[in-house]
């Protein structure tokens, strides 16, 4: 299949690139730095021509209330574009437990776009995952001095982005779900435990606070950011990515 990979340069979308041609698809990255913009439409329509399949790994350059305003041009512009190529599958990167956490406005800004595919024309499948390994540390620095880190004791079920890029690259290969699957990782931590281990593993002697009011996890409680019944699992731990 012909798979147009939005975002395509990024952390996500360089490996789904990656595994879909291993695998022998014709996928192909489009992103700002290959002239595509999805906010004003430029290279838009080439970049679907003859696509089978559009996978939308775009972000938000903010996580402000700007993102929702972001989400809704970017959403409204490529489907109108698929659409008119006759694109066939429409995939999108969302978040585990995205619609239960009302008081962040990038998760509400992520519940839209994801309201603006199921009511598109085009079939669609949405890939909701856990929070990424590789994003552990800007977490940890957003609460950051020199002698502490303050954290909430947000349960989380973290994941690396390498099995986020697989998850995503199996239902842009297959038929549409007309619905959402998600994924996460093998352990749950507290957030706050998972800074400790950070720390330690980075030879990083600050003290983790539990502070239940600190940093944008504060905002989730209870289990609402752990996987559900029926999620894929990845098997890639926490220790065994920091250990690489």
């Amino acid at each position: 299949m012909k798979i147009a990979v939005i975002g395509g340069t990024g952390l996500i979308g360089s490996q789904v690139v990656k595994i879909l041609n291993t695998r022998g698809h014709e996928a192909t990255p489009h992103s700002p730095s290959t002239g595509l913009d999805l906010l004003s439409r430029k290279g838009l329509p080439e970049a679907l021509t003859g696509a089978d399949v559009v996978v939308n790994l775009t972000n938000s350059p903010t996580f402000d209330e700007a993102s929702p305003a972001f989400f809704q041009t970017s959403m409204d512009n490529l489907l109108t574009a698929a659409e008119a190529a006759g694109v066939g599958h429409a995939v999108i990167l969302s978040i585990v437990g995205v619609g239960e956490v009302p008081d962040l406005v990038y998760y509400r800004a992520k519940v839209l776009q994801e309201n603006i595919l199921k009511a598109g024309p085009i079939p669609y499948s949405i890939v909701r995952a856990t929070q990424f390994f590789e994003f552990v540390d800007a977490v940890l620095a957003e609460t950051a001095d020199e002698r502490t880190v303050r954290l909430p004791a947000t349960l989380l079920q973290p994941i690396a982005a390498a099995d986020v890029a697989h998850a995503v690259a199996d239902v842009s290969a297959g038929a549409p779900l007309r619905g959402t699957r998600e994924v996460a990782g093998p352990e749950v931590f507290a957030l706050d435990e998972l800074g400790r281990i950070t720390l330690a593993a980075r030879g990083d002697h600050r003290t983790v606070v539990t502070d239940n009011g600190a940093g944008m996890f504060a905002a989730a409680s209870g289990d609402v950011l752990l996987a559900k019944d029926g999620a894929a699992i990845a098997k890639t731990t926490y220790r065994e990515w920091l250990a690489r």
